[in-house]
């Protein structure tokens, strides 16, 4: 065999032997994608979680607490004022503004949408190899998406079972991967931690794909009813008032005159009144007084608290730990009689924000706080970006990998754009505010944009004669949210400077109501 022949025969064993290290690399490098693990409570006040600096000192949350001392606890999350909304922009990754032929239709929650116009990003994820499961609540059209955005469902779809659509916590009617729904007893929080762990440990999956898991409790939303296990665990546990649970409210708007949810009882006792919950609100049968209603609402997170732990040892068990990014957030914060609400939608902390907490150790620093807080749209955004994937649409939110990797000292000067539009989405919202403006109010609360920025918020009311049409507050110094700086001459020019922040961020996301704003002080 001459040289130049054995040579060839040698470049050719190894460009082979190269190439098939190479399809190996990349089929073992596709294998340990990460996967993502979306843990979902509803209805949360930070207040009810223990690692939160604004909890009650007696609340209790252990697995939850560990899980931020394993990551990061952002500030919170603003993701949605409502159920629907708040999971059509985790869906999206677009504000209800952005989300075209999103409707509700039919008995409440009965709703509905258009799946080519509005597609859902987990079935991208599907299309790149991962394995999508949901458990739990659904709260966005009759059409949970399975064998489309799911290859493993357990679903309590609300809107296709408006007349099981209360059964928050037991007798629920269940689809199993698109089959026929039947009705299932037992704690709901239970059995959705027990399909869950079952799923991360291997069950009903291909082991050899990654995988995301959104998991959806239904707790501790309304009628927020505990497990027996827990039942009167708080009932001996003092709870102060709100500072403005009754009013007057001096320099906020005229509109929370029509949703004050509590009443002065026997020595001045604050006890429920009607909240304005189309599922929940059990103030016509028994009155309970604030302390009452809000041990009840605590003695519900225990059962969640619990399921984050079980969750949290499957993946540890199964060898997943370091390879799964956990998030563990709620739909929305929830007015614990704060601003004299019993119910979320309005534009303070306590009704909108919802606790963050992000894990993966080996990859984002453990035990830090992050001062910032985020909005469901940025969430989407980095979750694409956390497995390389590319945006399949324009998406309104921004990659917070920064914060991930510095969550203390990270460059962050970006806005958190939030909103409440009701019930309508994308060019509706527009319609409403062009033609019926009047309408652009949901269970008496007015339609709003809203921007944390700095440690400020702004908000601006999109309904017509809402007085004052604007709300400014200092975070730092008034975290209650009790003093409305935007009447003063001294914020004037931040006044100015926010307003145009919240127009730019608009544009930004592709409004199209920014013509029909109504007028603010000059």
């Amino acid at each position: 065999m001459s040289v130049a022949r054995f040579a060839l025969l040698i470049a050719t064993a190894l460009l082979s032997f190269w190439a098939r290290e190479e399809i190996a690399n990349a089929a073992d490098a596709k294998s340990f994608r990460p996967n993502i693990l979306l843990i979902y409570a509803d209805d949360q006040s930070t207040k009810t979680v223990r690692c939160y600096p604004e909890s009650w000192p007696w609340v209790r949350t252990p697995h939850i607490d560990a899980l931020a001392k394993a990551g990061v606890r952002f500030q919170g999350a603003y993701l949605g004022s409502w159920c629907m909304p708040s999971r059509a922009t985790l869906l999206t990754g677009r504000h209800p503004h952005g989300i075209e032929s999103m409707r509700m239709a039919g008995t409440y929650p009965g709703s509905t949408y258009d799946p080519k116009q509005t597609p859902f990003w987990p079935s991208l994820f599907r299309k790149q190899g991962y394995h999508t499961a949901q458990i739990g609540k659904w709260h966005t059209g009759t059409d949970a998406g399975f064998g489309r955005d799911w290859d493993y469902q357990i679903v309590w779809n609300r809107p296709r079972h408006p007349d099981n659509a209360g059964q928050y916590y037991d007798k629920q009617m269940l689809s199993f991967n698109g089959g026929e729904p039947k009705l299932v007893e037992g704690y709901s929080t239970d059995n959705y931690t027990k399909w869950a762990c079952e799923y991360i440990r291997g069950e009903h999956r291909a082991a050899d794909k990654p995988w995301y898991l959104w998991l959806c409790y239904g707790a501790v939303h309304g009628p927020s009813i505990p497990a027996k296990r827990h039942l009167g665990a708080y009932k001996d546990q003092k709870v102060p008032s709100p500072a403005d649970i009754f009013g007057p409210r001096p320099g906020k708007p005229a509109y929370l005159d029509k949703t004050q949810a509590w009443s002065k009882g026997p020595d001045g006792v604050p006890v429920m009144g009607k909240s304005g919950e189309a599922f929940g609100d059990e103030s016509s049968k028994k009155a309970k007084t604030h302390a009452e209603w809000v041990h009840q609402v605590n003695e519900c997170v225990p059962a969640i608290d619990e399921g984050v732990g079980q969750v949290m040892a499957a993946l540890r068990e199964s060898g997943q730990l370091e390879n799964t990014l956990v998030i563990y957030t709620a739909d929305q914060g929830f007015s614990m009689g704060e601003h004299g609400f019993r119910t979320k939608l309005a534009p303070y902390d306590a009704n909108y924000r919802s606790p963050l907490i992000v894990s993966r150790p080996g990859t984002i620093p453990q035990g830090k706080v992050c001062p910032h807080t985020v909005n469901g749209t940025d969430l989407v955004v980095t979750f694409l970006k956390h497995v390389g994937l590319e945006l399949p649409w324009t998406m309104h939110g921004r990659d917070i990998t920064p914060l991930l990797r510095d969550p203390e000292h990270a460059e962050w000067n970006h806005p958190t754009l939030y909103e409440h539009v009701g019930h309508e989405y994308g060019s509706d919202v527009t319609k409403v505010l062009r033609d019926e403006p009047s309408h652009a109010v949901h269970n008496n609360v007015p339609w709003y944009v809203a921007l944390e920025y700095g440690r400020q918020k702004y908000i601006r009311y999109l309904a017509p004669n809402v007085d004052p049409p604007e709300e400014l507050y200092d975070l730092a110094n008034d975290p209650e949210e009790l003093t409305n700086l935007a009447a003063r001459p001294d914020q004037k020019a931040n006044l100015e400077r926010l307003r145009q922040t919240a127009i730019s961020e608009l544009r930004r996301t592709e409004s199209e109501f920014l013509n029909h704003l109504p007028p603010v002080a000059p």
